[in-house]
């Protein structure tokens, strides 16, 4: 008996832990990748197909848009994960191209499958890809475009195609470039952050516009309050607007009735210093995060004072930054240097219920640093759709502003890099040509998928753009609204949305590939 034999085997991990070894890695995460890139494709371009998505709380969300469903999907699989992950990433850099980057990936990772299978190494692989993505960096610089006011348009117009704002996008469009425009001279760098949306709950998409300000629901406690107020004055204060209460117990033993009225005398004494400081300052409009006395209110009318109570934060910041005020904490600090201008400030009465409530709004702003687009439509689900689209619409046009940098859109862009990188690999000498082959056709995915959610024929569409760019086209060819090959020079992406995405589902495909053994301790 030779030495060791008959001992029972180390276990280093317990019996419930599998592990998977060799292609079989590779070929399990592929799998999973490409059934979570086809679960994507049908909603891609402006021929793609909504989905419903039913959440374990009992609401629904119709939607197209791929960070939407990446976000709501509770995946399990690490692959599928990993992909989240990069959607996730995609949506915070960008806020556009989730679903070009999901496809992208599945696409590299299907062709790398068929390349594993005939024997190539992984690694070789990777080796291929990154080439690969060096050629398509360097194309970008040649192919991108400068912004100018038509591009931009052009831009908002991509964005909001194929989303429910399409069947009011000649309304949208201009909407969201005024919206970015409108902040352009109050802050550094227009963005998604300085617009904010509301819902109207009436009328049509075509009733829909722009407010230079903010619009906010709360009820008017008073209807003596003044209405359509012009270059008002505006304080903003932080907190309530009333005597404070003590933060410790106490009691106060009164022993006659004139040492009540001295109380009562001082308590109201101290309420004319609020309601007098308020009054004193000039603010004909004042906005507060907190309770207001009953009193003070009165005070207030009487002025000619519209006052609205218990803001939230948000909105307090955002009533501050459209009218240029500084959020005052201590009311009897409050100096006319802290308000800012309110153009017209108007407020409609609601019929009282608990839900329904009066909509202020605070427009004609001068430099506002925060608008609204009030969005019109009655329909929730549909009405949460736009403005998701209408978000997509304006983190792309402010990533616009602030790269300067656009490439075409309609799959044009991934052709060119596919032909820019089929060149290439024909003086690399190695096996890594292979694998920059296998790059290019993963790119013609992407107008693949725009022809077949057009109802084109795939091989013919992809076949045509191909020659265009072989030819060297100066006009980018691509899949057009209506689904036809053609002249796509008015559709624009920022090059960033383009340049992210693709390292991203490089980067993250060639992590996949690198990976040799799962394992699970969970044992599935």
């Amino acid at each position: 008996m030779s030495e060791g034999e008959g001992k029972p085997p180390v276990v280093v991990v317990s019996e419930s832990t599998s592990v998977t070894s060799g292609t079989a890695v590779q070929e399990k995460l592929i799998i999973a990748a490409r059934v979570f890139s086809d679960l994507l494709k049908p909603t891609y371009g402006p021929r793609g197909l909504d989905k419903m998505l039913y959440k374990t709380d009992g609401s629904i969300a119709v939607t197209n848009d791929g960070a939407k469903i990446v976000a709501e999907l509770m995946v399990k699989h690490p692959a599928a994960k990993m992909m989240v992950s990069m959607g996730n990433s995609q949506e915070e850099a960008c806020g556009d191209g989730v679903t070009t980057t999901m496809l992208l990936c599945g696409s590299l990772l299907e062709e790398a499958n068929t390349l594993l299978s005939k024997g190539l190494h992984p690694l070789t692989l990777v080796d291929g890809y990154r080439k690969a993505m060096g050629v398509a960096l360097s194309h970008m610089d040649s192919d991108s475009v400068t912004l100018d006011d038509e591009r931009l348009l052009g831009v908002v117009n991509t964005a909001l195609t194929g989303k429910g704002a399409e069947a009011a996008i000649d309304v949208f469009a201009p909407l969201v470039r005024d919206a970015l425009n409108a902040v352009l001279n109050s802050v550094e760098a227009p963005s998604a952050e300085h617009v904010s949306m509301f819902k109207l709950g009436s009328g049509g998409l075509r009733d829909s516009r722009l407010v230079r300000g903010i619009v906010v629901r709360r009820r008017v406690l008073m209807d003596t309050f003044p209405n359509n107020i012009n270059n008002a004055p505006t304080a903003v204060i932080g907190s309530d607007i009333k005597i404070r209460k003590m933060t410790r117990s106490a009691e106060i033993q009164i022993t006659s009735a004139e040492n009540l009225d001295g109380f009562i005398e001082a308590e109201q004494s101290r309420k004319e210093e609020i309601a007098q400081a308020l009054i004193t300052s000039g603010a004909k409009l004042i906005l507060c995060g907190g309770e207001i006395d009953r009193d003070i209110l009165h005070d207030l009318a009487d002025e000619g004072i519209l006052a609205i109570p218990e803001l939230n934060e948000s909105e307090l910041h955002n009533a501050a930054e459209a009218t240029g005020a500084t959020i005052i904490d201590s009311i009897l600090d409050v100096d006319s240097s802290d308000l800012g201008i309110a153009g017209s400030v108007h407020w409609e009465k609601r019929q009282a219920t608990d839900q329904v409530e009066d909509i202020i709004t605070i427009d004609d702003c001068t430099n506002p640093g925060v608008v609204t687009l009030a969005i019109g439509g009655a329909g929730e689900t549909a009405t949460e759709e736009i403005i998701r689209g209408l978000h997509d619409a304006l983190r792309a046009t402010s990533l616009a502003h602030e790269t300067g940098e656009l490439l075409p859109g309609g799959g044009a862009s991934h052709t060119r890099i596919a032909q820019a990188v089929r060149e290439a690999s024909e003086s690399e000498p190695g096996r890594a040509r292979l694998a920059m082959d296998a790059f290019a056709r993963a790119m013609e995915t992407i107008p693949a998928t725009l022809a077949a959610n057009s109802g084109r024929d795939i091989l013919d569409s992809v076949l045509e753009m191909r020659t265009a760019a072989r030819e060297g086209s100066e006009t980018p060819i691509g899949i057009r609204a209506d689904g036809e090959v053609g002249d796509v020079s008015g559709v624009w992406h920022p090059r960033a949305v383009i340049e992210d995405g693709l390292e991203s589902a490089t980067e993250t495909s060639m992590s996949m590939l690198r990976i040799d053994q799962v394992i699970s301790a969970r044992g599935d």
